[in-house]
């Protein structure tokens, strides 16, 4: 009856996926009319998703009978040491699971991001750091994305057009690392999709190789320069409208990136000469000064000209930036200071605020938590619709189950826990 209820609530999951996904295509010779509303598109796709999402959360709640579980050993010892307690209040009230339970993880819950990150962790200490951490945002420029729009339009009024360019240029991202070796060849990689509120999806990339980056080797692989207009002028232009941070601070004390009068990405960086390993974990690239050959440029910010060199802009691979025309961040990260942090940020639960007064019993309500911070952006929802992944990873991570001794989980159902006696039972049982 468990299966047959799974399989009918996954299914109609998939039916309400299939057909928005269905509402949303481009079809030859065919008018369709949600695309053409844009602000409204949006809300449309928000709703629709947000729908969708409701109906797991809800099969849960109304299954929490079989998700009721605790330690043994806490178990023994709350009956054990305190005779008052009662059994049937035991065990945590309504939960999020993260385990295959009623046919797989609830995806985005905190349960679920945490199993994430420690996976990332499982990597570390078989494979040893990552080699490379990439960050690659979506372009709203791309010739790709422009061609499929409607007259009139502009990018952010089809983010169903930018989830489906998005998702074909990270497929081709992942084949050239790891397929044609661009950096040597991959040990094992994983990414993690994000949206910042409303901004445009990026994916967070960790690379770790077979044969080690060392020190010396960082300049041949990652840039942080103004390349020279006369020797590469396609790789000057995707550097200057896509990798120059800002310029904010004294420039532009209103950009996004300032908080307190300082920025939060720590630009503009120092200029040096040559590539310095070991400073927090993260290296500092070569900056050179115009003085010492670098470059600089002349950008308009606020409607003044500002001359901008070295010390704004974002490390780039040249081959992945001329390739893909877009902002993409690249990092040699191989230090243990720096490996929690980043595999962290890689997989982290989306922000949120909630507070309230009550009773502590309403703590108790994961899925009310989840809800109650939940933050559904037009990009995600139309992901989400159309059935992306917001995780990938190689090689697969498989979970062993093992515990402590004692540390096993007993699950309270209604047909081994309805009263104190049948809790002594379960005890019984478990120690027989």
């Amino acid at each position: 009856m468990k299966n047959a209820q799974t399989d009918e609530e996954t299914n109609m999951k998939v039916s309400a996926m299939n057909y928005y996904s269905y509402q949303l295509m481009i079809r030859q010779d065919v008018e369709n009319h949600i695309l053409k509303c844009r602000q409204l598109f949006h809300q449309y796709i928000v709703d629709m998703y947000a729908k969708i999402e409701t109906e797991r959360p809800l099969y849960i709640r109304l299954n929490q009978t079989e998700l009721r579980s605790e330690e043994y050993i806490h178990l023994r010892d709350t009956i054990v040491n305190d005779g008052n307690v009662n059994p049937n209040e035991l065990g945590r009230i309504v939960i999020l699971p993260n385990t295959q339970i009623f046919g797989g993880t609830f995806t985005g819950s905190p349960r679920h991001m945490h199993e994430y990150a420690q996976d990332a962790m499982t990597y570390v200490r078989v494979y040893d750091c990552p080699d490379l951490f990439i960050t690659f945002t979506c372009n709203p420029t791309w010739d790709e994305i422009k061609e499929l729009l409607l007259a009139g339009q502009s990018s952010p009024d089809r983010h169903d057009i930018t989830a489906r360019v998005f998702k074909q240029k990270l497929k081709a991202l992942m084949d050239f690392i790891n397929k044609h070796h661009v950096f040597r060849k991959t040990r094992c990689w994983m990414y993690s999709i994000e949206w910042q509120k409303k901004g445009l999806p990026h994916a967070h990339i960790l690379v770790w190789l077979i044969n080690k980056i060392t020190s010396d080797q960082i300049d041949q692989i990652i840039s942080a320069e103004i390349p020279d207009k006369d020797i590469d002028l396609d790789l000057f232009d995707v550097v200057t409208k896509n990798m120059i941070h800002g310029p904010c601070g004294a420039f532009n004390n209103n950009s996004p990136c300032m908080s307190d009068g300082t920025c939060t990405k720590r630009y503009p960086r120092n200029l040096v000469s040559d590539t310095i390993t070991g400073n927090y974990g993260y290296p500092l690239y070569c900056r050179r000064s115009v003085e010492d050959g670098g470059k600089s440029i002349v950008l308009k910010v606020r409607n003044v000209d500002v001359e901008v060199d070295n010390r704004w802009v974002v490390p780039y691979s040249p081959l992945l930036s001329k390739t893909f025309k877009a902002h993409i961040n690249l990092e040699y990260c191989n230090s243990v200071k720096s490996i929690k942090y980043i595999c962290k940020y890689v997989i982290k639960v989306s922000d949120m605020a909630v507070f309230g007064v009550g009773n502590m019993a309403a703590q108790l309500d994961e899925i009310n938590q989840y809800q109650l911070g939940r933050y559904i952006s037009s990009n995600e929802a139309v992901w989400r619709i159309l059935s992306f992944s917001i995780h990938e990873r190689h090689p697969t991570v498989v979970h062993l189950v093992v515990h402590l001794e004692n540390g096993q989980r007993v699950y309270f159902t209604a047909d081994n826990f309805t009263t104190g006696n049948n809790f002594n039972c379960i005890l019984l049982t478990v120690q027989g």
